[in-house]
């Protein structure tokens, strides 16, 4: 059974409950966590899409002016956020990293390249992440404390990328999903925020893991990319609240493709296109929702909140500056 009918069969299940949910402001003590991956259109993972690194300099991009969207929005509504950037676009658009930074959001790596984590040696995921660290850190003199894998993509054969985290100074990982269709392709975890042990060193790293809504033994992302488009406001909303009154935060993720009603997706397959478009007009929307209707934070502030037993939970408030309105992106 695939994800797409599993979503279908939550959504009917869900949403006659869902819509007797209030749609006033509930936004109770639990501070949740808002992410964002920021990677241009042309990083999706597949057989048909663009691994060639050397085209994508010669495609057409999307990424400052729907990261500069989201800025906006975030700013509206005096949000904070954790942007995973990837080295690559921290590169080739310096200004990106530089107006997250100066509005107050924490900066997180996605990698360099954007490559599998399960496709990489431990030497090339060492290598791939301290040139991603480097850049960012270098850009905006901020500490990159997190890191979340290119398509979720660590699974149990890479628990040694936890130890290569830690010794390059990250604090926290962000790129589980608890349950999972393919078992042997995701890492088994609890849901929540908690403290992985399985490095092999011994030493335990904090992981925010994706949030999910269980149906049966597998989960649904209700709360990111393709199925935060795909799925009702009022079940997202739902699951939200039924996180939080179990005192337990939800990640939200998205990307700015997840925004852009005019990515070029002409030469992907039927399948790619509709994974890829289905429901990015109700993006913003849902998003404006999220915020209004709940306590979002960044990564960080959301665990240290939930008070894990972690090096990386010292992190006071403070040490972030308040959100001002968003300024402009050149596209440039």
């Amino acid at each position: 059974m695939s994800y797409s009918v599993l979503c279908y069969i939550g959504l009917w299940v869900t949403w006659p409950f869902a819509s007797w949910e209030t749609h006033l402001s509930d936004r109770g003590s639990v501070i949740n966590a808002m992410s964002f991956d920021i990677e241009d259109w042309f990083h999706l993972l597949g057989p048909d899409t663009l691994p060639d690194v050397c085209l994508w300099q010669d495609q057409p991009s999307l990424v400052t002016r729907y990261t500069e969207r989201i800025l906006e929005i975030l700013g509206a509504h005096g949000v904070r956020a954790t942007f995973f950037v990837l080295g690559w676009i921290a590169d080739r658009y310096p200004q990106i990293t530089g107006r997250i930074a100066s509005n107050g959001h924490e900066l997180g790596t996605h990698s360099y390249w954007h490559r599998p984590v399960h496709q990489l040696t431990r030497r090339e995921f060492r290598e791939d992440l301290i040139r991603s660290i480097a850049v960012l850190e270098q850009q905006t003199g901020q500490k990159v404390r997190g890191f979340r894998a290119p398509g979720f993509s660590i699974t149990p054969e890479q628990s040694w990328a936890f130890d290569i985290m830690l010794d390059l100074g990250l604090e926290y990982d962000a790129s589980l999903i608890p349950f999972g269709l393919r078992q042997g392709m995701r890492y088994p975890c609890c849901q929540g925020p908690h403290v992985l042990h399985d490095c092999p060193s011994g030493r335990g790293i904090a992981e925010l893991p994706a949030s999910v809504m269980q149906i049966g033994p597998y989960g649904l992302r209700f709360s990111g990319g393709g199925y935060l488009r795909l799925l009702p406001a009022s079940v997202i909303r739902w699951y939200g609240r039924k996180h939080n009154r179990r005192g337990m935060p939800f990640v939200v993720y998205l990307h700015p493709r997840d925004l852009a009603t005019d990515q070029p997706l002409a030469t992907v397959s039927l399948k790619r296109h509709f994974m890829s478009c289905v429901g990015l007009s109700s993006t913003e929307r849902k998003l404006r929702m999220l915020c209004t209707d709940f306590r979002f934070d960044t990564c960080v502030r959301a665990l240290a909140a939930y008070k894990l037993p972690c090096e990386a939970m010292s992190t006071q408030p403070s040490e972030l500056p308040p959100v001002p309105l968003a300024a402009g992106l050149s596209d440039s």
